[in-house]
């Protein structure tokens, strides 16, 4: 691309900022003097709002020269002697109250587009932080999980391994049985695919991708992170049940993140049941339609409860009732359910255990 053309694009904002400073005093002095609208004696607040926009749309520049711009305009126009840049004495202090005006109005509205921009960039600037807290929580997550990953991921390749064997047997004898060959090479095939299937969750959930809004089916991302806790639900005993409604209708929001609030409150459920010993170590997640064209997931454990100290402060960043833990999870989950227009809440059992359940407005 041409040098002209790069100098052009980049100065085409504050081109376009100082063509509206011209055009909007142009337009005011205009409307101003037009005989049949009749603000010939009102043409201070045009030129005011001429100057208001400016400062508006490109800051400080373009405020000044809508400013100056609008002052001669009035005192060629308005002010004695018609016509002329000279201003007549006793018009000289309702001259300098306009101009005053003009600088303040230009000005208020500089710094207020000035705070909007500024509260823009750290609005982005948390959503970023966010983003890559949440990141880093995940990858504690999945590290959490790795002995369990490993154990889901090592049963298929010793599968394979087994199986190859049986291949290699069945093809070596004087008279090849292919159809037992075969049916080996297809087991092979299978367990090949389940443990690439467990990688590529665990890669999904691990990488770093930027927040992408899209039409999420939620029973569905609720089985591909259970593929992944199953694992650790057995190492600590636990069973999981699901109630999935099956005419459950599609959410928007970032399929990841979702997933990641979902595998914090089942890890969390099984971690509360890991010392039960007086029942059965069972965590249900179920999901419905809700009120008002909204989903909902429910996550419930037979664990240990929570008490009314923890209820209240649950959700706070750094709070943690576990030893070794970091109390991010709950916060972040939070955090990642009301960026997608939800609440995250718990409600306390009478007996043992706790439930957590999140709300997302559905698809449209």
């Amino acid at each position: 691309m041409s040098e002209p053309r790069l100098l052009w694009r980049r100065n085409k904002p504050s081109i376009r900022n100082y063509t509206v400073a011209v055009l909007s005093t142009a337009a005011a002095l205009g409307i101003a003097r037009w005989p049949e609208v009749h603000l010939e004696s009102a043409p201070v607040s045009l030129f005011l709002c001429a100057v208001m926009l400016s400062a508006w749309l490109g800051g400080v520049g373009p405020g000044l020269l809508a400013t100056v711009l609008s002052a001669a305009a009035f005192a060629y126009h308005f002010v004695s002697p018609i016509h002329s840049l000279a201003v007549d004495s006793e018009q000289m202090p309702r001259f300098v109250v306009f101009v005053l005006a003009a600088v303040l109005v230009g000005s208020l509205s500089a710094a207020q587009r000035s705070s909007m921009q500024s509260l823009r960039k750290a609005e982005e600037a948390l959503r970023e932080t966010q983003a890559e807290l949440a990141h880093v929580t995940r990858v504690m997550t999945m590290g959490e999980l790795a002995a369990s990953i490993a154990h889901e991921v090592n049963q298929p390749l010793a599968g394979v391994v087994l199986n190859g064997n049986a291949c290699l047997r069945w093809l070596a004898g004087e008279s090849p049985n292919l159809a037992e060959a075969r049916e080996a090479a297809q087991r092979i095939i299978r367990d090949g695919t389940r443990a690439s299937d467990i990688i590529s969750r665990v890669r999904a959930l691990a990488k770093k991708t930027v927040t992408e809004s899209e039409r999420v089916d939620m029973n569905e991302a609720i089985r591909e992170v259970l593929a992944l806790a199953q694992a650790e639900a057995r190492r600590n005993k636990a069973a999981i049940r699901t109630e999935l409604a099956g005419d459950l209708p599609p959410v928007r929001g970032d399929r990841v993140q979702l997933q990641q609030v979902v595998l914090n409150l089942v890890i969390n459920g099984i971690e509360a049941m890991s010392t039960v010993q007086d029942r059965p170590r069972e965590l249900v997640i179920r999901t419905q339609t809700g009120e008002a064209h909204q989903v909902r997931v429910t996550v419930q454990d037979s664990g240990i409860g929570l008490d009314r100290q923890t209820l209240e402060r649950i959700f706070d960043a750094f709070y943690t009732t576990k030893p070794e833990g970091l109390g991010m999870g709950l916060s972040i989950s939070r955090s990642i359910v009301e960026n997608h227009a939800g609440r995250l809440s718990v409600v306390a059992h009478d007996g043992p255990g706790t439930t957590f359940q999140f709300a997302l407005p559905t698809y449209h």
